[in-house]
């Protein structure tokens, strides 16, 4: 799905492994609805990580962010709540809140991720770099500084490495 897809006025409907897929922070990610799409109101990505992922915890500073679990077991934290969450659960982490997670070192997860208003898909096309299969990548050190200015560029600001 290209950005400006005069078909979403319409609606559309996307295959599973449909979308712009992407090499995001060692992880394979689809953007399914991006930001054009939607007018900007939301971006919904379909993000599939290793065992043990973990994004650095972060803040979005302007924008909430939903995660369905479709496989896999998060741990995660947002404020100074601890949680869990299996296949079938939905997290909800608020804007302007610190948080964070990690996927089990038991098997790779997958989650929808839901941000609104839009923008989450934009970062993800600026920090990754366009999927040449829809297979996780060959995993490599992420240059932070780099992740950090882009970050901010889209209102999420990184806060510390992961927690162990």
């Amino acid at each position: 799905m290209n950005s400006g897809n005069p078909a979403a006025a319409d609606g559309f409907v996307m295959a599973a492994d449909e979308g712009r897929a992407f090499w995001f922070l060692n992880t394979l990610t689809i953007n399914k609805v991006g930001s054009d799409d939607s007018q900007g109101r939301l971006s919904i990505s379909d993000h599939r990580v290793p065992a043990g992922f973990a994004p650095p915890p972060h803040v979005h500073d302007t924008s909430d962010e939903a995660l369905f679990v479709l496989d896999g077991e998060f741990d995660g934290f947002c404020g100074d709540r601890s949680w869990r969450a299996e296949p079938g659960a939905l997290v909800f982490l608020p804007r302007a809140v610190p948080h964070g997670y990690r996927v089990s070192e038991a098997g790779p997860g997958r989650i929808l991720v839901v941000v609104s208003p839009g923008g989450f898909d934009q970062f993800v096309a600026a920090a990754g770099e366009p999927a040449r299969d829809l297979r996780l990548p060959e995993p490599v050190p992420p240059d932070l500084a780099r992740l950090e200015k882009l970050a901010a560029a889209h209102g999420i600001r990184i806060l510390a490495p992961p927690r162990p």
